[in-house]
């Protein structure tokens, strides 16, 4: 990396994504040894994680507008 300051720049920026140390760590050593795919790689994989828990957040909201949505229909309730 070009400096300190940007090494911590992208630490917190892995943080605010959600990414554990063990990933931080493993990116910035990537990126230390120019090993940019491997550390992209890594990145992919965490993203598509992320992802994956949308979607199954994204289902469980799903289902609860639907159960709400019948109880209403069935109590009158709008």
């Amino acid at each position: 990396m070009k400096n300190e300051n940007e090494e911590n720049r992208i630490i917190q920026n892995l943080k605010d994504a959600g990414c554990d140390n063990d990933t931080i760590t493993a990116f910035v050593e990537d990126v230390r040894k120019q090993n940019i795919t491997q550390g992209l790689q890594l990145l992919s994989i965490h993203r598509q994680t992320l992802l994956d828990n949308l979607h199954k957040e994204q289902k469980q909201i799903d289902c609860l507008d639907y159960l709400i949505y019948k109880i209403k229909k069935q109590t009158g309730n709008r």
